[in-house]
């Protein structure tokens, strides 16, 4: 069991090393809902659809692409999961996570995941197309990433989360988004397992375990990112107000839609960090 997963993993890395010639790349960015603009900014792009790596799956939610793009942006190797896997999709958690396991193997240093959420206003007053830079979780997936076989190759099997979002990431981000008159918030991200919207009783009860945002991803990738040593920034967008805050049905098509009004944003934001770090 434990030499086939790294032989499937192993598998996977040759053949992105073999396509995109070269070993190692220091940044990797996830892509979350609606978010397809963000490629433009690479040059000698080179795009690698999951379903074409070996024991990868594919992606089959609208607003996913499912692509690896590897280029190059400022002279800086970087590569985009443009969309991401998700639990609800019925894959396991290592399966969701397996990408994180790849760009492991490329030994990325600094991870940025976005995603789309629901906003929460529990400390923040939060609105669509808010930006909310994580700066905790609270896990209520029902699963983790690290259950089952350990691979000693891969990391501790007891990871310490304390500090799974990188503080001086956060800072970096913060001073970036003020020079250019971005507004953030820092926040909590809750993940539920989905593709279910929550209830407003569930919100209700999310607010006392002082939540900020709710979302159905994000978490696995950082708990594997950290195992991994990566450094981590997590940004989200509000492309909803959650249920019993918001005055209409909940729709991926309203997230959809309002994540193409942040983009711009967080086009900017993303692109200044880079050329930072």
């Amino acid at each position: 069991m434990k030499n086939e997963f790294l032989e499937k993993l192993n598998a996977a890395f040759k053949f992105i090393i073999k396509e995109i010639k070269q070993t190692f790349i220091d940044y990797a960015i996830i892509l979350g809902s609606g978010l397809g603009n963000i490629p433009e900014v690479l040059e000698e792009k080179i795009v690698i659809p999951y379903h074409e790596v070996p024991h990868m799956v594919k992606s089959t939610v609208k607003g996913h692409k499912g692509n690896f793009i590897f280029g190059v942006f400022e002279k800086k190797p970087l590569v985009i999961m443009e969309g991401r896997l998700h639990y609800y999709e019925g894959y396991s958690m290592q399966e969701i996570t397996f990408p994180i396991r790849i760009l492991q193997k490329l030994k990325i240093k600094y991870l940025i995941i976005t995603a789309a959420v629901g906003g929460i206003r529990n400390k923040l007053p939060l609105d669509l197309s808010d930006i909310v830079l994580i700066k905790d979780h609270i896990n209520l997936i029902g699963d983790n990433p690290l259950r089952g076989p350990h691979y000693e190759e891969l990391g501790e099997r007891f990871v310490d989360l304390t500090n799974t979002y990188d503080k001086d990431l956060i800072k970096l981000a913060k001073n970036i988004a003020k020079k250019n008159k971005i507004k953030v918030y820092e926040g909590i991200y809750l993940a539920t397992c989905g593709p279910s919207y929550e209830t407003p009783a569930e919100i209700e009860a999310f607010k006392k375990l002082g939540a900020d945002v709710v979302g159905m991803s994000v978490v696995p990738e950082a708990i594997v990112a950290r195992q991994a040593g990566m450094k981590v920034l997590g940004i989200c967008y509000i492309t909803n107000l959650a249920a019993g805050i918001s005055t209409k049905p909940l729709s991926h098509l309203e997230v959809l839609e309002t994540a193409t009004k942040v983009a711009y944003k967080l086009n900017l934001l993303i692109k200044e960090i880079l050329k930072k770090l």
